[in-house]
């Protein structure tokens, strides 16, 4: 049985070490040009949920990229799963971790002495839910701005790599929280049509139909899957489809599925405003809190101030 410490233990690079130890080199291309990926998963009752389909999606942006981990998916689950054991004593029984997984190129060859080429830098880390300081998010809605700044098309890197380089969508939310400092952005993709934010996805409920952007122009959350198979079970109507600002002018209700969030009624998306929660909204939410086994809307709401 591995020593508990105070403070959390991350892997890095073959071992796991207090998180303090986890030292990354400047010259790690991560660091440099963003060449990385990552991934995050979270846990309900502290157990992580879907940590499969989080690793699948992680192994395709590393394959996207050309990087090899050096460890298979099931030595990186293995990992994932020993990191938050070793870290459950440190948060509280109604408290939770994301759970993140994270790959970069390494150091450029001809900055290594020998020249004996490139190795990864991996990282398994954890880090508590931002519980208290999203709880009001659950109590009021998010407001969404859209900003000028535009998505990365497709054509140029497709959105739907999780990497390192977030840059684009760091900017675009720069710009809305200079409007509203509490506002999440949802961009426009090149086309015009509504894609999404920093790891959230966008969907509009129009006469009792879920419609979400296509999946080609943003990254396919798990938590997004999550809502399109429980709409399936419950037999709400769903399309992936070309939504754009007269879509979200005209729709009844919105929200945003995250990772960390789950789902999260939109209270408004420029000067529309919606319901919160609408009803389509609250009967995929009490679904979803079913099926992880957790009320995840009071776990934010008792953090209230």
């Amino acid at each position: 049985m591995a020593q508990l410490t105070n403070e959390r233990v991350a892997f890095f690079n073959g071992q796991i070490v207090p998180e303090s130890q986890v030292l990354i080199p400047f010259r790690d291309r991560g660091f440099i040009s963003g060449d990385a990926v990552f991934d995050t998963a979270r846990t309900f009752h502290h157990k992580p949920f879907r940590l499969k389909e989080h690793i699948d999606r992680f192994y395709r942006s590393l394959k996207y990229v050309r990087i090899d981990p050096g460890m298979s998916p099931a030595e990186m689950t293995r990992v994932s799963e020993e990191v938050t054991e070793r870290n459950l004593h440190l948060i509280d029984r109604d408290e939770d971790y994301w759970i993140t997984q994270r790959v970069s190129r390494g150091v450029d060859a001809k900055w290594v002495d020998g020249n004996d080429g490139m190795k990864p830098t991996v990282i398994v880390e954890c880090t508590p839910l931002p519980l208290k300081a999203r709880a009001k998010l659950f109590r009021d809605g998010i407001d969404v701005i859209v900003p000028a700044t535009r998505r990365t098309p497709p054509d140029a890197l497709s959105p739907r790599a999780k990497t390192h380089n977030y840059l684009n969508l760091i900017v675009a939310d720069i710009e809305a929280r200079t409007k509203n400092p509490d506002a999440w952005a949802v961009l426009l993709d090149t086309n015009g049509n509504l894609a999404e934010g920093i790891g959230s996805n966008l969907f509009l409920v129009r006469d009792g139909e879920v419609l979400t952007p296509q999946s080609r122009y943003v990254l396919p959350g798990v938590s997004r899957a999550t809502v399109i198979e429980l709409a399936e079970n419950l037999g709400v109507p769903l399309r992936e489809t070309d939504i754009d600002l007269y879509d979200a002018a005209t729709a009844d209700e919105a929200f945003i599925t995250s990772t960390s969030l789950c789902m999260c009624p939109v209270r408004s998306i420029g000067d529309v405003t919606y319901k919160v929660p609408g009803p389509v909204t609250k009967r995929l939410s009490e679904a979803y809190s079913k099926l992880v086994g957790l009320d995840f809307v009071q776990q934010y709401l008792r953090n209230l101030a």
